[in-house]
């Protein structure tokens, strides 16, 4: 087992805990910010996975995965906003 596995591991069981329990308590800003907080946390750790395990090939998982996010989380955003605001 390498460094960048080590790390991996820390960050999956130091990060998504607490991504997890503000993802599913709160207001809905609140739940948005661990949704955002999870999916960087899981991007990161999988980067570290793929340089752990020396497979170069797989970077196209956490790239798409960046993508992915990003526009879902302008998705929520868009059902979040007050409607009478945007008249």
């Amino acid at each position: 087992m390498n460094a960048w596995l080590i790390g991996a591991l820390a960050l999956l069981a130091g990060g998504l805990p607490p991504a997890a329990l503000l993802s599913v308590r709160g207001e809905a800003v609140e739940r948005l910010i661990g949704v955002e907080i999870g999916s960087t946390v899981a991007v990161l750790f999988l980067l570290l996975l793929i340089q752990g395990l020396q497979q170069p090939s797989y970077l196209i998982v956490p790239l798409v995965m960046v993508l992915l996010s990003f526009a879902g989380t302008l998705v929520f955003t868009r059902l979040l906003a007050d409607p009478a605001e945007e008249s």
